[in-house]
């Protein structure tokens, strides 16, 4: 393998941007391959096995176990293909341009690729402090991996204190960013034929009626709701999405799916927002129903939710991020990552940073640039000679989230 730091990044690059981990495929291959690299380096590999035993995460251990030390965390599963247009085969790396082409590049495999690729260097350098990786599947469908991950972590007899996300953000330290909770509501009416349409129930027009409610609400909340400027959108926003329903044009719809989101500010405020709706529907919508008939209803289920991350702007480890990342400035990001979920479920301080701009990220000839990849190598060389230092992460080791 080639030894120079950027040859080797692109090199682990080009391997797993190989790897087609969309959802609805194993990540197992991938998996296999972070497993017999790390092998070569005599290096600790845990698989947390999902139940369906088809996909797996991974917690790497490079330094002491007994010590308190820092996560770099990444998923392995990236955004579909089909549908888009791209100008070479999506799972091939191709250079042009000081830029890296290929699915998964900005989100996340450059970053997966750093750090694999600085493992000979987390070995050299002695750690008195360890460095884990933590490695995830189903992000890009809820964040789904990362949990079985953390309830493992949770049961560690040393936990980490701190986590970096390596999420896209042209490195810069991101201290925030929004919580999710998206909800599908099924309407289900009474059909009959539509020349006889007062005698059934319209699931469909009871299905608008809580589009346009989505809608007004989410009016109200751009207009008059809380507000944070360091967001691209400075407030919580709320849409409906996808509809199904109907079958036939002279058949009165007995059913209806309507899946609508909500991004909240703060860390529970989705929740809030979906839930309000929920309880205006059931006062509003469903009693009409039932008076016509009373096996109507509307059902709802979650289709995914994670928590906000809303880390202090003075809390230690932002400052030990900027200090590494050689940055006087912090943002906060609108979309959401995993770092929510290692404070929520593990208490872990979190920030995000990573290589790369989002803006390149689900699209068509999705690449990150070389010299991103390099900067990203750059900061974690610096968090290696902190982990390497006896105290170097002294004023992680008081710090609370």
């Amino acid at each position: 393998m080639p030894t120079a730091p950027t040859d080797r990044i692109k090199t682990i690059l080009a391997d797993l941007v190989g790897f087609d981990t969309t959802s609805n495929r194993s990540n197992l291959p991938l998996v296999d391959y972070v497993e017999r690299y790390l092998a070569g380096f005599d290096v600790k590999v845990r698989r947390i096995i999902d139940e369906t035993g088809d996909k797996a995460a991974l917690w790497v251990t490079i330094g002491p176990e007994d010590k308190p030390g820092v996560v770099l965390s990444g998923h392995t599963d990236v955004v579909p293909v089909a549908g888009q247009h791209w100008s070479h085969d999506p799972f091939m790396l191709v250079e042009r341009d000081g830029k890296l082409y290929g699915r998964g590049t900005a989100d996340m495999r450059g970053f997966v690729a750093v750090c694999l690729a600085m493992v000979p260097e987390m070995i050299s350098a002695k750690l008195a402090a360890p460095i884990h990786l933590a490695l995830s599947y189903d992000e890009e469908v809820g964040c789904v991996g990362v949990r079985p991950l953390l309830d493992a972590i949770n049961r560690l007899p040393v936990k980490p204190l701190a986590c970096f996300v390596g999420e896209a953000t042209l490195m810069q330290v991101a201290i925030g960013h929004k919580g999710k909770h998206a909800l599908r509501a099924i309407v289900r009416g009474q059909a009959c034929h539509s020349s006889l349409a007062p005698e059934g129930v319209n699931a469909v027009e009871h299905a608008a009626d809580l589009i346009a409610e989505v809608r007004r609400r989410a009016c109200e909340i751009a207009a008059h709701g809380a507000r944070d400027p360091l967001y691209d959108v400075a407030h919580t926003t709320l849409l409906s999405s996808v509809i199904h329903g109907g079958t036939a044009l002279n058949i009165v719809p007995d059913r209806c799916a309507v899946d609508f989101e909500a991004r909240g500010l703060g860390v529970n405020e989705a929740r809030e927002v979906t839930d309000a709706i929920v309880a205006w529907t059931q006062a509003e919508l469903e009693p009409a129903m039932r008076e016509a008939h009373p096996d109507c209803r509307i059902d709802f289920e979650q289709i995914l939710e994670y928590p906000a991350l809303a880390m202090p702007d003075d809390h230690s480890l932002v400052t030990f991020a900027k200090q590494i990342a050689g940055r006087n400035s912090h943002i906060k990001v609108s979309f959401g990552t995993e770092a929510g979920l290692f404070v929520a479920m593990a208490g872990i301080p979190s920030v995000v940073i990573g290589p790369g701009a989002i803006a390149q990220a689900h699209k068509p000839d999705e690449f990150v640039e070389v010299t991103e990849l390099e900067r990203c190598a750059d900061f974690v060389t610096k968090l290696i000679g902190q982990c390497a230092k006896v105290d170097g992460l002294a004023k992680l080791q008081r710090a609370k989230v």
